[in-house]
């Protein structure tokens, strides 16, 4: 399928991409080198269907898309050409390319995390951390979708953000070490690898999981926690999202999400776009059009 790209994003894992880290990542961008696939980066992307292979039956000329590229990556271009079984859905109706473009990784990656791995249930507490960037603020809000009495965990600016997406508490880190803290949760879900189990298994109750996006050490953490009882580690990797894209598209299309820009860019800016992902302050998602 060749998609024209309208928008695509900046995120974190691109810009860490860059950088060739982490390590075991060169295993899939390239060990000395990016590869030739990968020299294009951009994992997310909306646009139209510019055209289709003679295989493929799920989408036709024309139709509106919006999804996530994998490790093919390539968003960054005004066209990228993905397989037919590419975790491609059709875009929420209602919103602009701009805006749907910044609702998939995030978006899907706290789904997993939440619904998927940790099981999130009515009446359970869940606290995120790096609650204002866009994997935390998304987690927030499908956490509380999700039934959940949820703690937010940001620096004191994004404090206001934070509880506008739902929270029901919010702990500024340059206060407050939730770590530390009284409160025990069900969930802990760190959206931005700054904490660890050692240090979040104070506060998680004696059936509790802990989460972290970042981490290879958080796999085998995992397989040990299981064999014995207590707080628990999950981990795992969502690349397939087809499920996932619809199940957003829904909460979109009847404004049950809100979407955080914090900044928008042009492609030919997208150095400045990277310069400012990584200072490590942005707030929800960087947005750049094609």
């Amino acid at each position: 399928m060749l998609v024209r790209v309208y928008a695509t994003t900046v995120t974190t894992a691109e810009c860490l991409m860059r950088h060739g880290r982490p390590i075991w990542g060169r295993l899939v961008i390239g060990v000395l080198r990016p590869r030739r696939r990968t020299r294009v980066l951009g994992m997310e992307l909306a646009g139209e269907i510019a055209a289709v292979g003679r295989g493929v039956t799920t989408f036709r000329p024309g139709e509106q898309v919006y999804g996530f590229t994998a490790f093919r990556l390539g968003g960054y271009a005004e066209y990228a050409c993905l397989p037919a079984d590419a975790s491609l859905v059709a875009k929420p109706a209602n919103l602009p390319y701009e805006l749907a473009v910044a609702a998939v990784d995030g978006g899907s990656t706290a789904l997993y995390f939440l619904r998927d791995l940790a099981g999130v249930r009515p009446g359970q507490r869940v606290l995120v951390n790096g609650a204002a960037g866009s994997v935390g603020g998304y987690a927030v809000q499908l956490a509380k979708h999700l039934g959940a009495h949820v703690t937010g965990v940001c620096g004191a600016r994004n404090v206001e953000l934070v509880t506008s997406l739902g929270a029901d508490r919010v702990v500024d880190y340059g206060a407050e070490d939730f770590t530390a803290g009284a409160e025990r949760y069900d969930v802990v879900f760190d959206a931005v690898g700054k904490s660890s189990f050692r240090k979040a298994r104070r506060v998680l109750t004696p059936t509790g999981c802990y989460l972290s996006t970042t981490g290879l050490w958080n796999v085998v953490l995992a397989i040990l926690t299981r064999l014995r009882p207590g707080p628990r580690v999950r981990a795992g990797m969502s690349v397939r999202k087809h499920e996932a894209l619809r199940y957003l598209r829904e909460l979109l299309e009847r404004d049950g999400l809100r979407i955080v820009v914090d900044r928008q860019y042009s492609l030919d800016e997208i150095v400045e776009a990277h310069r400012y992902v990584e200072t490590g302050h942005k707030r929800g998602n960087v947005v750049v059009t094609v």
